[in-house]
């Protein structure tokens, strides 16, 4: 069967591309052909903030000489360059279809004759996130459509409702002609029933459907060599407290510290510093997986990539980004006790604890097995 797969636009996040790959190479081990439907992630800085940011630096720079960027975010060329590497692996690993330059551009896609549609992963039913969010509700197929519509380890990001009362109203419409829900928090399977009026089912998100022998033949596959360290520090939202935190513990590990992200930050270095803002190959960020003795990341992917690889790990929790993506995986299979919401706390005791990788992974293949048999139930009824 023909199936396109609704997730968020491509940028340069790992775990974004990631899910994704995993998500059709799922598809394709259940005997179907699946194409990512590729939609410009153009980041749109509005006239007005660009008019005021620009304003401000420029009066700190020149008028009172501190040193700041002018210009903190990148222009097209620019961000072409900045993921180089991440659209090198989109190319080679995942399949697409044309670029959709807009949100109208969904109307193109009959032309593929998809026999489904698979919404998932990641957050793609939160509203912040998504450009148009009836689309991920596959708001955009015609009312005599007879494709299936499946929404697989669909994630709100949070475990409180973020839509305005519009679109609640459009998309409890559209989630009553699902064929099948899953979601990826078990969170989430309460917010679609109180919010959407529709039943779900807790699965895994795609990543951790997939062993990790096939990621690591990709890294063989791009000679990507081993990185100078092995205490893996992934983490997005930098802040003192994370610092004195990693800094501690790679010293009562007596272990190096390596990371898989820029050296900098484009709104912090600008234009002069770009090369250093370069996001690295997909490949150098699973490696840093393969390699690590140790994992501190406050992201939701990299907790995952822990579990795959069976490091042990500790999950900075980030309210902003969402906490329960992490507790919700966490319990799930037994590691709760390995999420932190202050990294101000003494954590050497837990960075020393071990985990009971035996029990994870038999919990682990108990829940790839509920989410292969949603896939198969869904897609065996289309």
């Amino acid at each position: 069967m023909k199936i396109g797969i609704v997730t968020l636009p491509f940028v340069w996040n790992y775990g974004g591309i990631l899910q994704t790959y995993a998500l059709q190479v799922v598809l394709r081990k259940l005997g179907h052909e699946a194409l990512t439907i590729n939609r410009n992630s153009k980041i749109n800085v509005p006239l007005k903030m660009k008019i005021l940011s620009f304003g401000k630096r420029f009066l700190l720079r020149y008028v009172l000489q501190k040193k700041v960027v002018v210009r903190t975010w990148p222009r097209k060329n620019e961000i072409e360059k900045l993921r180089q590497h991440t659209d090198r692996f989109i190319k080679e690993h995942v399949k697409v279809t044309h670029l959709l330059k807009d949100e109208a551009g969904f109307q193109q896609l009959e032309k593929y004759g998809f026999k489904a549609y698979v919404c998932g992963s990641d957050q793609v039913w939160r509203p912040r996130y998504s450009p148009s969010i009836e689309n991920h509700f596959l708001g955009f197929l015609p009312e005599d459509s007879k494709a299936k519509r499946i929404a697989f380890a669909a994630s709100f990001g949070v475990d409180h409702w973020e839509y305005s009362k519009n679109q609640t109203a459009v998309c409890s419409k559209l989630a009553k002609k699902y064929n099948a829900i899953s979601v990826r928090e078990d969170s989430g399977v309460a917010l679609c029933i109180k919010h959407l009026g529709v039943e779900a089912r807790q699965v895994l998100d795609p990543t951790l459907l997939i062993p990790k022998e096939e990621y690591i033949a990709l890294v063989e596959k791009d000679k990507t060599p081993k990185l100078d360290g092995s205490l893996l520090n992934y983490v997005l939202d930098q802040s003192p407290e994370k610092k004195k935190m990693i800094a501690a513990i790679a010293k009562e590990l007596g272990l190096k510290t390596v990371s898989t992200m820029p050296k900098s930050d484009f709104a912090k270095v600008g234009k002069k510093g770009l090369n250093d803002c370069i996001f690295p190959p997909v490949t150098n960020w699973i490696r840093g997986f393969m390699d690590a003795e140790f994992v501190i990341t406050d992201s939701f992917h990299g907790t995952a990539f822990s579990i795959i690889f069976n490091k042990p790990f500790i999950s900075v929790g980030n309210a902003k980004r969402g906490v329960t993506r992490f507790s919700s995986l966490l319990n799930a299979l037994g590691l709760e006790d390995r999420l932190v919401t202050d990294p101000g706390n003494d954590l050497l005791s837990l960075a020393k604890k071990k985990i009971d990788f035996e029990a994870v992974n038999t919990k682990l293949a108990e829940k790839q097995e509920e989410a292969f048999a949603f896939l198969r139930n869904a897609l065996d009824e289309a």
